[in-house]
């Protein structure tokens, strides 16, 4: 038999938004280590460029925009600096999204102190900030005949997890929309549009940092109740949701499509008892 490497990803155009941050920024950078080409965009030019000073350290395989997923104008152009820079466009990784204080239920708050302007202004990142750039890119995808969507979900998805309100409501329509994406780009166009997500479970960053852990390294209340609900009983760190990532947009995974993976350290399959 031929040796075949479903996993080579070598010149692959890969778009990644909210490339400055750790996740999909670091999933950017392992992408361009494993020879893709990756186009770096996130809402500063600043954080492009101090980003794609550190993508360059890999490989001259990338280039960098500033962009805001929110901005219809500011997607068409990117699209078509992408395609004048690349040809193509092969993978689109939705990483853009973050939270707000007004729309979390504080520990001395109850739900109806969330501000609904920032709850609205979190849907319009989380849900809006994948939606439209996948339509900016989805007709590259159909006009090329191929293309893969990666959306990023989340743990409060699926399950009520307290306190993040607008943030779990817009990572369950990130799921949604996944799933009908997947349908309506394989009936419409074929077998070679792809939408896919991964719901990463709890990573410490510089975000959640002072939420899960105290100065002293130890737990606060909230990590604890992370970890005892966690089978591998540690959170997650960031590389390890690299290797699902590459599989999801690889040829290894051409038959899959609508499906949310988790990386979550058996997070969303226990139930504490």
């Amino acid at each position: 038999m031929k040796k075949i490497n479903l996993f080579d990803i070598t010149g692959r155009v890969m778009v990644v938004t909210g490339a400055a941050g750790v996740l999909a920024g670091g999933a950017a950078r392992y992408l361009q280590s494993q020879g893709a080409f990756v186009v770096y965009l996130d809402l500063f030019q600043e954080k492009v460029d101090a980003t794609l000073e550190d993508a360059r350290k890999i490989s001259d395989q990338c280039c960098g925009f500033a962009c805001n997923v929110l901005d219809q104008q500011a997607l068409d152009d990117v699209c078509k600096k992408v395609m004048a820079t690349c040809g193509k466009v092969d993978v689109l990784i939705n990483g853009a999204g973050g939270n707000m204080p007004g729309a979390t239920v504080g520990p001395d708050q109850d739900v109806f102190d969330v501000k609904l302007e920032d709850y609205s202004k979190v849907l319009d990142l989380n849900l809006k900030g994948s939606v439209m750039p996948t339509m900016a890119f989805a007709r590259i995808f159909k006009e090329q005949g191929h293309g893969c969507v990666l959306n990023f979900s989340s743990m409060s998805s699926p399950l009520a997890l307290t306190r993040v309100l607008g943030y779990s409501n817009a990572k369950a329509a990130i799921d949604n929309f996944t799933r009908w994406m997947a349908a309506e780009m394989a009936l419409k166009y074929g077998d070679k549009l792809r939408v896919n997500a991964i719901a990463p479970g709890f990573f410490i960053s510089n975000q959640n940092r002072a939420l899960l852990t105290n100065e002293d390294g130890s737990f606060t209340e909230r990590g604890q109740q992370v970890i005892n609900n966690t089978p591998f009983r540690r959170f997650g760190e960031a590389e390890e949701v690299f290797g699902t990532i590459h599989y999801l947009v690889s040829d290894a995974a051409s038959f899959v499509t609508g499906t949310v993976a988790a990386v979550d350290g058996g997070f969303s399959t226990f139930s504490g008892v």
